[in-house]
């Protein structure tokens, strides 16, 4: 054995091949996840140790292994090449036939066998560019190609790009080709071989081949096996998450009590995404960020997930949202929208709603983008500064009250009531100041203490939605309800939300995952 052999023989002795021998040597109901690595020739790995969980292209194809249904199951094809009806191709198409996770799928090699395929997704990552490269020592070339091994680098600047390749392209291996004419821009992304690494690209890839099993094996030290896997993707510096952090941590210690393995994630997970069986977001969700990407990915990757993407576009959408109680004849303020390209309509709506209303960005949250005004004045200059950012205003008569109702509802039942009252002083529940937001008090009540057509009005439009978790926002004017708006993703907070369920209400939301979880395992509808 060389010299190189030798020293990547003992590396990854030490790491991700003692993984698969810990693994292989439990029986198989206490290993939850498996990977397979697949190989064209067996010469290709003839720097690792040998592994029963490694299999050449062929032994693949032919195996006629029934594997275990209730194991998660990932192939790592590290075939030569990927060329359409070659064995690297089968070797996708099997494993997808199979029910396994594989990297890469049939539709990444499809991409990135045609510019015209994948250049889309690359015009976001090349506005970066610049700034990436700015003081990189390849700045001073006219191009270069970058290796990236499971989406790492070794380049600190790339890293975040490197990240989103392999996010847009799950390949185990990546040639980048940047190249500057005007500006640095990417010029092509093919896969890359693992019989072609030279000795300091093979430590590399051992490295990253090393993380990235880990994540799939789940850290398979622990013997007890998880009916599920459920993610809680969430953003530790959000200042007004939808969860707190200790609601977080009841989360995962009631899915704890019920079998469920709930692992908190965050942005940079993206790529983790087919580890799980669920996908719970306790992120503040919009339809032009991530939170909507895990959404579909996870969606597409067969993944229970909440909130799903037609509930995060339907409940983002304030235009939507109004259409949809108006056809429905449901109780809402008077509404109106404007149009950036029909100013005249502004000297018009004040007269028709009344002074004071309300200006609200059709995709705002936690009180962001909604103003009152007081007069036709105002209205133009807080309109003006709106529309530099959405061509689409919606103008909505001004009803006050103390407090907002939230009916939490699951699964078209209803959950939990809440009473949030306004922040001191202020006409909306959160008031941003310089400084910090100011919110108002909270009260929760058991949902029969609610008042009945409140919560009555409240399932109706829910039902309107979809059958996940949403938080109706009502108020009670003169006797009236009408609803302000549904959130996709509303707060469960400790403390607040959990004041008359306590546990239960973790345990509701989870029991509802294992409910749709155990019917997909049937193979019914949800």
């Amino acid at each position: 054995m060389s010299s190189l052999q030798t020293n990547f023989h003992e590396k990854f002795n030490a790491s991700s091949l003692q993984i698969i021998a810990d693994a292989s040597a439990q029986p198989p109901s206490a290993r939850s996840s498996q990977v397979l690595i697949i190989v064209e020739r067996k010469e290709d790995w003839a720097s690792y140790l040998p592994s029963e969980d490694m299999l050449t292209a062929r032994e693949y194809l032919e195996d006629s292994r029934q594997f275990d249904t209730g194991k998660r199951l990932q192939v790592i094809n590290l075939c030569r090449h990927y060329k359409y009806l070659g064995h690297g191709y089968y070797c996708s198409l099997l494993a997808e036939a199979r029910g396994h996770k594989v990297i890469p799928s049939v539709r990444t090699i499809s991409e990135l066998a045609k510019k015209s395929l994948y250049g889309l997704a690359l015009d976001g990552l090349e506005k970066t560019l610049e700034k990436a490269l700015d003081q990189h020592p390849c700045a001073s070339t006219d191009g270069f190609t970058l290796r990236l091994y499971f989406g790492h680098t070794d380049l600190e600047p790339l890293q975040s790009i490197a990240r989103q390749l392999f996010e847009a392209f799950p390949c185990p291996i990546l040639l980048v080709d940047f190249r500057r004419t005007d500006a640095w821009h990417i010029a092509g992304v093919r896969p890359g071989a693992l019989h072609k690494l030279r000795e300091n690209q093979e430590d590399q890839f051992a490295d990253a081949l090393d993380r990235f099993s880990r994540r799939v094996w789940r850290q398979p030290n622990s013997r007890r096996l998880a009916r599920y896997d459920l993610a809680i993707l969430h953003n530790p510096a959000e200042s007004l998450p939808p969860s707190n952090a200790r609601a977080l941590e009841n989360f995962v210690r009631v899915g704890r009590q019920l079998g469920i393995d709930v692992e908190l994630i965050e942005k940079k997970d993206y790529a983790r995404l087919a580890e799980y069986d669920a996908l719970l977001i306790r992120e503040t969700t919009r339809v032009d960020d991530h939170t909507y990407r895990f959404a579909k990915k996870a969606e597409s990757e067969g993944l229970i997930v909440m909130d799903d993407p037609a509930s995060i576009l339907r409940c983002t959408n304030k235009v939507y949202l109004t259409d949809l109680l108006r056809s429905h004849g449901l109780g809402m303020p008077d509404t109106e929208i404007l149009y950036k390209d029909n100013p005249q309509e502004l000297e018009r709506v004040g007269a028709r709603l009344g002074f004071p209303l309300v200006l609200k960005i059709p995709d705002g949250c936690f009180s962001r983008g909604v103003y009152k005004v007081e007069d036709a004045q105002q209205l133009r200059s807080v309109s003006a500064e709106l529309f530099e950012h959405s061509v689409l205003l919606l103008a909505q008569e001004y009803l006050y009250t103390d407090y907002d109702w939230r009916i939490g509802i699951l699964n078209r039942q209803p959950v939990f009531a809440c009473q949030y009252f306004m922040s001191r002083g202020h006409w909306q529940i959160v008031q941003h100041k310089a400084d910090g937001e100011v919110i108002g008090e909270c009260r929760t009540l058991p949902v029969e203490r609610a008042p009945s057509a409140v919560v009555e009005l409240a399932l109706k439009t829910a039902n309107l939605i979809g059958d996940g978790l949403y938080g109706v926002d009502l108020k009670e004017v003169d006797g009236e309800v009408v609803v302000i708006e549904v959130n996709d993703n509303p707060n469960l907070d400790a403390g607040i939300e959990d004041a008359c369920l306590k546990d239960d209400l973790y345990r509701r939301v989870l029991e509802e995952f294992v409910r749709r979880l155990e019917l997909k395992r049937r193979g019914q509808a949800l």
